[in-house]
C-alpha cells in the first residue's frame, strides 16, 4: 500500500506536466518558418489552391482553436497525419522509435560501463595515473561534439580500416531483418536465432553506440566521482574505518549511498538522448524517430514534430517514474 500511494502521488503530476509540454511545444512549433501548403503543392500553385488547402488543414483558424482541436485528437490517440509519408504519425513513430531506443539504450549502457567504474576508481585514488586519466577524459568528453566523433570513427574504422559495414541504416540491404518482437535488431536476431542478421545488425550498431557511449560517459564519470568522494568524506564512512571494517566493504557502502545521484544523471541523460541523439542518427542514416522529426522541421511537416515531442515526453515521464521507484527502493527516507 505504501508503494501504491507513492506511485499515485507521482502520477498526479504526470498529466499537468504533459499538458504543459504539449502547450509550449505547440506554440513553438507554430513559430517554425515555412508553409506546409507551399511544400505540398509546390511554389507554382495558385493562391486559391493554397488558401483552400490551408483552410482544409485548419491553418486559417485561430491558434487557440487549433490547439483545442489538437488536444482533443491527442486524447483520442490521434497525432495527425504526415504529408510526407501519408501515414498516421502514431504509426510512423511506432515504427521508428524502437530504432532510437535501441541506439540510446545500448549507448547509455556503454557509457555506464565506462563512466561508473572509472568514477569510483578516481574517487578512491586521489592521485596517480587513473585519477589524471579520469580528469582529462571527463573534460574531453564534455567538450567533444558527438557528430564530429561519429565522423572521425567512420573515417577510421570504415574508410581507412574497412572493419565495419557502410554506415547506412541498421542492417545490410542484402540481409533479411528478423521478425519484429522487441524492436531491437540485435535482440530480435538473437531470439530468432538468425546469425546473419545478428552479425549485420551488430556491425551497424557498433560505431553509433561507441559514439554515444564515449561522449556520455563523461557526465556519469564526473557525477560518480564527485558523489563517491563526498560520501567517502562523510561521518559514517569515517566511523566505519575506525571500527576496522574492510576497505572494500566501506567502499561498497559509500557507492550505495551515492547511487541516487548517479541514477539521476543516468535518467536525465536517457531523456536527453531521446532527442539529443538526432545528429548521430543522421550521420549513420539510422532511420530513428529523431531523424523523422528533423525531416518534419525541414519540410514544414508539423504533425511529426509535435508527435515526436508527445512521444518523447511520455517516455521521459515514464523513465522518471521508474527512477522514483528506484529511489523508493534505495533510500529509506522516501518510505517514511
Amino acid at each position: 500500500m505504501r508503494i501504491l500511494r507513492y506511485i499515485g502521488r507521482r502520477i498526479l503530476f504526470v498529466i499537468p506536466q504533459l499538458f504543459g509540454i504539449i502547450l509550449v511545444s505547440f506554440f513553438l512549433v507554430k513559430l517554425i518558418p515555412g508553409d506546409p501548403a507551399v511544400m505540398m503543392l509546390g511554389p507554382t500553385a495558385s493562391a486559391k489552391s493554397l488558401m483552400e488547402l490551408r483552410d482544409r488543414m485548419g491553418f486559417t483558424k485561430p491558434l487557440l482553436t487549433q490547439l483545442m482541436h489538437y488536444l482533443h485528437d491527442v486524447v483520442r490517440g490521434d497525432l495527425g497525419t504526415s504529408w510526407q509519408t501519408t501515414q498516421p504519425v502514431t504509426e510512423d513513430l511506432f515504427q521508428r522509435f524502437p530504432a532510437t531506443l535501441e541506439l540510446i539504450s545500448f549507448g547509455l549502457l556503454l557509457a555506464i560501463l565506462i563512466g561508473f567504474p572509472l568514477g569510483v576508481a578516481a574517487a578512491r585514488l586521489k592521485r596517480g595515473p587513473i585519477r589524471k586519466f579520469a580528469d582529462y577524459y571527463g573534460l574531453l568528453a564534455g567538450a567533444m561534439p558527438d557528430f564530429w566523433l561519429a565522423l572521425v570513427l567512420i573515417y577510421v574504422f570504415y574508410t581507412t580500416l574497412n572493419w565495419i559495414p557502410a554506415p547506412l541504416g541498421r542492417i545490410d540491404m542484402a540481409v533479411l531483418p528478423p521478425e519484429i518482437i522487441t524492436g531491437s535488431m540485435v535482440i530480435d536476431s538473437l531470439i530468432a536465432g538468425d546469425m546473419d542478421a545478428l552479425w549485420s545488425s551488430f556491425g551497424h550498431l557498433v560505431l553509433p553506440v561507441l559514439t554515444l557511449g564515449l561522449i556520455n560517459a563523461g557526465p556519469i564519470l564526473k557525477m560518480t566521482q564527485s558523489t563517491v568522494e563526498r560520501t567517502l568524506d562523510s561521518d559514517f564512512v569515517r566511523y566505519a574505518d575506525m571500527c576496522g571494517l574492510p576497505r572494500r566493504v566501506v567502499l561498497r557502502q559509500a557507492v550505495r549511498a551515492a547511487l541516487p545521484s548517479i541514477i539521476t544523471i543516468v535518467s536525465v541523460l536517457y531523456g536527453f538522448l531521446i532527442g539529443g541523439a538526432v545528429l548521430v542518427e543522421i550521420v549513420f542514416s539510422w532511420g530513428g524517430a529523431g531523424q523523422y522529426a528533423v525531416q518534419g522541421v525541414l519540410n514544414a511537416d508539423l504533425n511529426p514534430v509535435l508527435g515526436f515531442v508527445v512521444f518523447s515526453a511520455v517516455l521521459s515521464l515514464i523513465i522518471y517514474l521508474l527512477v522514483d521507484l528506484l529511489y523508493f527502493a534505495l533510500d529509506p527516507r522516501t518510505r517514511a
